[in-house]
């Protein structure tokens, strides 16, 4: 058990938004943030899909883009520059992004632990599936055999409460990749669950092993899943 978690009773909201735009998405977040910092709102855990896009964290290297515009335009790719940690990410479908936005006062004011406790859920997930995950130290991250890398880190966190999260390859297009250097690491592939074990997967059961696996990573006591329409009417209301 962990004794820095100061409230024994807690719970968060789960909201499945789909697929959904990055800046669409990103603005959901940030509503969330604020309603979270003021504690007007619990801890939201959101899983999602997006379409092609490419984002630079607060400290990435424009040269990392590699994509021509020819490639660009070919997989309809938009482009961020946004305020998480972290160098250039691709975020796509196929892929599952969990962003929790969570207050880490009521768990533990470590954002390294963070970081550890959201590589773990991942690694548990990847077990499930019979892929033997790590990581990678000093790279934040998932990795197989230090070689490939099937999810992406980078968070904000604002008065101990988080906002971004994770990329984890489900059943992404991986031909997307070529256009960077992902996170700015040049002598590593990328890889996905569909490519370690030669088949696609449901990707919401993924998402339910992923739901599992956070409740029990940051140990709370339980769960509610809200739709997308009720949050947002959540969020305007407070």
């Amino acid at each position: 058990m962990n004794n820095n978690i100061k409230n024994i009773n807690r719970e968060f909201l789960y909201c499945d938004l789909g697929l959904i735009d990055y800046q669409e998405a990103w603005d959901l977040q940030e509503l969330i943030l604020s309603r979270r910092i003021e504690n007007k709102i619990p801890d939201v855990l959101l899983l999602l899909e997006h379409p092609h896009t490419y984002t630079f964290g607060k400290t990435s290297h424009k040269e990392n883009l590699i994509a021509s515009e020819e490639f660009l335009t070919k997989y309809q790719i938009k482009t961020f520059e946004i305020d998480r940690g972290g160098d250039i990410t691709y975020h796509g479908p196929g892929q599952i992004v969990g962003y929790p936005i969570i207050n880490l006062s009521n768990w533990a004011e470590d954002s390294h632990k963070y970081l550890r406790a959201l590589e773990e859920i991942i690694i548990n997930v990847c077990s499930h599936y019979g892929i033997q995950a790590d990581r990678f130290p000093p790279h934040t991250g998932v990795w197989i055999s230090n070689e490939r890398k099937i999810a992406a880190i980078g968070v904000k966190i604002k008065r101990w409460v988080t906002m971004h999260g994770f990329a984890f390859n489900f059943n992404t297009d991986l031909e997307v990749f070529q256009g960077i250097i992902p996170c700015g690491i040049k002598d590593k592939d990328v890889t996905s669950i569909e490519h370690e074990i030669s088949h696609k997967v449901d990707i919401n059961e993924g998402k339910q092993l992923i739901i599992e696996n956070f409740k029990d990573v940051f140990q709370y006591q339980s769960y509610t899943e809200i739709r997308r329409s009720d949050l947002e009417k959540m969020l305007n209301e407070v």
